[in-house]
């Protein structure tokens, strides 16, 4: 990824190779409306301070094989993103290792819900009371 780039996920041309991972950089990458060169500046690791280079992000979003990323990959790319990581590393997951984090496959809910185990059980209850008013509970 960095500097080092084994061949290791699914090729392009499989008709069954998952790209939850690589839609989501590149649908993130087109709703900021950034050119390459500028979101591979932006994938930098807060922590180690490892970035993702623009070959490797290239190559994940031309559905080319690519390493999976590990999680300082997954952090530069999060700030790239303006994500959550949380977010990010349910995609890889699916994408790399065929792990579905939640029944709907939203890599976007299981985000929330991650935040949603931050909050003390008050303001759980009253956000549950406020979502039921915008999606009435099912009634079966």
């Amino acid at each position: 990824m960095a500097a080092n780039d084994e061949q290791t996920s699914t090729p392009a041309h499989n008709p069954e190779r998952r790209a939850q991972f690589a839609d989501l950089v590149r649908r993130r990458r087109s709703e900021l409306n950034e050119s390459l060169d500028t979101f591979a500046r932006k994938a930098l690791d807060p922590v180690s301070g490892l970035r993702v280079t623009r070959g490797w992000i290239y190559r994940l979003e031309t559905g080319e094989t690519v390493t999976p990323p590990a999680v300082r990959e997954l952090r530069a790319l999060a700030a790239a993103c303006e994500l959550p990581l949380e977010q990010l590393q349910d995609a890889a997951g699916q994408q790399f290792h065929g792990v579905d984090p939640l029944v709907s496959g939203s890599t976007e809910a299981k985000a929330y819900v991650h935040k949603l185990d931050q909050l003390p059980p008050e303001q759980r209850e009253r956000l549950l009371r406020l979502i039921d008013t915008l999606v009435p509970p099912d009634e079966r």
